[in-house]
């Protein structure tokens, strides 16, 4: 079975996007591979989570959902709404625990949840 180790944002604000992704926990550092542009990658053991700006002749990503578990789900809600977030369903009681479903600034969809314990 493959395994999932790279995901690639393109954002027309690179910046306010890595931030606001910085309020779930990720650690974001400024790379360059070769002459290519800079970008911001957060990096765990499994997964490189990579924030490029959108090229002069490219567009950004979208219809692209990201789910993330999360430790509170009510305490980390507020802090993404406060950080440019729209609320698309409220954190509700499912088959894997608390869920919501946020949309960042650049309107990809974002499932967060806190699994039963």
């Amino acid at each position: 079975m493959p395994r999932l180790n790279l995901i690639v944002l393109r954002s027309p604000d690179a910046p306010r996007l890595t931030a606001f992704y910085t309020k779930l926990g990720l650690s974001f550092q400024l790379h360059r591979h070769g002459t290519g542009p800079e970008h911001y990658a957060s990096e765990s053991a499994s997964v490189v989570f990579e924030i490029y700006p959108v090229r002069k002749d490219g567009e950004p990503t979208s219809e692209l959902r990201l789910g993330f578990e999360v430790a509170d789900i009510h305490q980390i809600v507020p802090e993404l709404l406060g950080a440019g977030a729209e609320l698309v369903s409220r954190p509700t009681t499912s088959q894997w625990g608390l869920r919501a479903v946020l949309e960042d600034p650049d309107g990809h969809k974002i499932e967060l949840t806190e699994p039963n314990v």
